[in-house]
């Protein structure tokens, strides 16, 4: 994975960078933040190191700005996928959900927990790898506070973007050794992810059996 990166996605951020600066920042981070996986361990210590250069930038002042201008792509990819769930996503989750387990009564469940939590959700997905891709569009099917949204969304994409330019910014045309850190850092989120998935399904086709068994054991007291 990490050489097919550093042969095609490296190149192509290099050259974009190089030709439009910031503007490139800021709309690959949009489209990692509208659903599509690119991996911001790649495009903000490039950024780091390509347009903060330690020679002209102090610290503090790379952590701004690949802090903010990430953020900034971060937040509109973000409203765009919230909008997209807020818009169409629940009708769509209701109709054809049951094709991959989801019940009107999940989408309740789901519901009422995003309510209560969507919040911390909101903050805590921005420094999270994978999740933080994904989390917008559910975000818009339940609907969560939007003003909250983003700007939670806005501080947490800020402290992941401007942590990452800071290591492109220190490491320098080393930054590419983030990788070998950041790589095996996902692999707990990744088992997580999986054990859910395989409990959620376990629950759900075994669910319909328990229920059934339990109405027998009570029509038989």
């Amino acid at each position: 994975m990490e050489a097919w990166i550093a042969e095609h996605l490296v190149p192509l951020f290099q050259n974009l960078f190089n030709s439009i600066g910031w503007p490139g920042v800021v709309i690959i981070m949009a489209l990692e933040s509208a659903n599509i996986p690119i991996p911001s361990e790649i495009t903000m210590p490039l950024a780091g190191w390509l347009l903060t250069p330690r020679a002209v930038f102090p610290w503090w002042e790379a952590a701004l700005i690949t802090g903010f201008l990430g953020a900034l792509g971060c937040t509109i990819g973000s409203i765009a996928s919230y909008a997209l769930g807020y818009w169409g996503g629940r009708p769509l989750v209701v109709r054809y959900g049951r094709f991959i387990l989801v019940t009107e009564e999940d989408v309740d469940r789901f519901d009422h927990w995003f309510q209560r939590w969507g919040d911390y959700v909101s903050f805590v997905s921005r420094i999270l790898p994978i999740v933080r891709t994904f989390i917008s569009f559910p975000a818009g099917v339940f609907k969560i506070h939007f003003v909250k949204f983003t700007v939670l969304t806005f501080i947490g994409s800020f402290i992941w973007c401007a942590a990452l330019g800071l290591v492109g910014w220190a490491l320098g045309d080393q930054w590419e050794q983030i990788l070998g850190i950041m790589g095996p850092a996902k692999y707990p989120i990744v088992a997580l992810i999986l054990i859910g998935l395989v409990y959620y399904v376990w629950h759900h086709l075994t669910g319909p059996a328990r229920k059934q068994a339990a109405r027998r054991a009570s029509a038989s007291e």
